[in-house]
């Protein structure tokens, strides 16, 4: 789950915004379509991450393809069953109920609070850059067409993915020690859990490489 990954392309959404405008429009014609545009922009862009909220809180939690970093994360589950935890903490393996107890329960729904805490921020940090990128790009019709055409909105963009999200999603990984702790005891409490507890100290570390290395291609 690359979170700062989502991120740093909700804060691209805007990009595809700032396309030259039609050359045959009359200046004041050009000015309304970008704001028409932005205005779309900033309601598709909430719209899509309610929804997102939404689907995170009603719906089952994977735990097999989940909290991959790097390609450590990525081989060491790939050929897990299917296993979810649900919004009542049922515990489902391959779409079985597993046998639980209360204790067991609570500890299933403590960890899925957590993993959804961690994927709510994610996409909070990607509502609030995407918002950002379309302020970056209000202005004059003028204006805007002249920074889209030289190159200077897509870097005032970057330097604001940047400066606001690079250190809020490696915020997130550094909540990773607490979320491996939490899994690590549920997978001693219920034994069906225990493969699906690969998180570990590299993941964390690869975590905040993972971010470095994202933003600096930007």
């Amino acid at each position: 789950m690359t979170l700062f990954r989502t991120a740093a392309l909700c804060a691209c959404l805007a990009l595809p915004l700032v396309a030259a405008p039609a050359v045959h429009a009359a200046p004041s014609d050009i000015g309304d379509e970008i704001r028409n545009e932005l205005a779309d922009a900033r309601k598709e862009v909430r719209v899509e991450m309610a929804k997102a909220r939404e689907e995170l809180r009603t719906g089952n939690l994977r735990v097999d393809n989940s909290l991959q970093f790097g390609d450590h994360g990525r081989s060491k589950d790939a050929e897990l069953p299917r296993a979810e935890i649900t919004p009542d903490g049922d515990f489902l393996v391959e779409g079985e109920i597993q046998p639980i107890d209360a204790h067991q329960r609570r500890q299933l729904l403590a960890y899925r609070g957590k993993v959804i805490g961690i994927a709510l921020t994610g996409i909070e940090i990607g509502e609030k850059s995407a918002e950002a990128a379309l302020d970056a790009v209000q202005g004059s019709w003028l204006g805007l067409a002249f920074r889209a055409m030289t190159g200077t909105l897509d870097s005032s963009i970057e330097r604001m993915v940047r400066k606001h999200v690079q250190p809020a999603v490696v915020a997130i990984c550094r909540q990773l020690p607490e979320l491996m702790q939490a899994q690590q005891e549920l997978a001693t409490s219920l034994p069906q859990f225990r493969p699906y507890a690969t998180l570990d100290s590299n993941d964390i570390e690869d975590c905040e490489n993972d971010v470095r290395n994202e933003f600096a291609t930007l």
